[in-house]
């Protein structure tokens, strides 16, 4: 009788400590697309990478990731600028533009530097430097 009390009891506290796995605090937020306030640290970011450092020499298929990040730059500007900052909103305009081209181009599978693809990528730099001189004017919103 005593084993099968042992067993029981085990038994009970396997369920009570399996119970509280499920009490383990506060879901955690789901992660949503950062503030308009990320904006320089995220352009900080993109402005260290090779393709926008030396956009001439770099195989334009090789920045597709960098383009792609690029690409949700625009968005977040806009929201920064809220309605209220036309300049902004301008050289957000510019960098998208300049990144259509290179998706429109097809440059995601160019292997070799040269034409269509370097310039877009040389006109995302130069409208990436832009856009991050006005954010850099700019106090954040927060």
């Amino acid at each position: 009788m005593r084993r099968f009390g042992v067993a029981a009891g085990g038994a009970v506290l396997v369920l009570v400590l399996s119970g509280c796995g499920n009490e383990a605090g506060p879901t955690p937020k789901q992660g949503g697309e950062p503030g308009p306030d990320a904006l320089p640290t995220k352009l900080d970011a993109l402005t260290v990478d090779q393709c926008y450092a030396s956009p001439r020499t770099q195989l334009p298929k090789g920045c597709e990731k960098y383009v792609t990040e690029v690409g949700n730059v625009p968005g977040s500007a806009r929201k920064r600028a809220n309605d209220r900052d036309p300049q902004l909103v301008a050289e957000a305009d510019k960098l998208d533009t300049a990144v259509k081209a290179f998706r429109s181009a097809g440059c995601t599978t160019v292997p070799d530097p040269g034409g269509a693809c370097t310039q877009a990528l040389v006109d995302i730099a130069g409208a990436l430097s832009d856009l991050k001189k006005q954010v850099a004017a700019r106090p954040t919103s927060g």
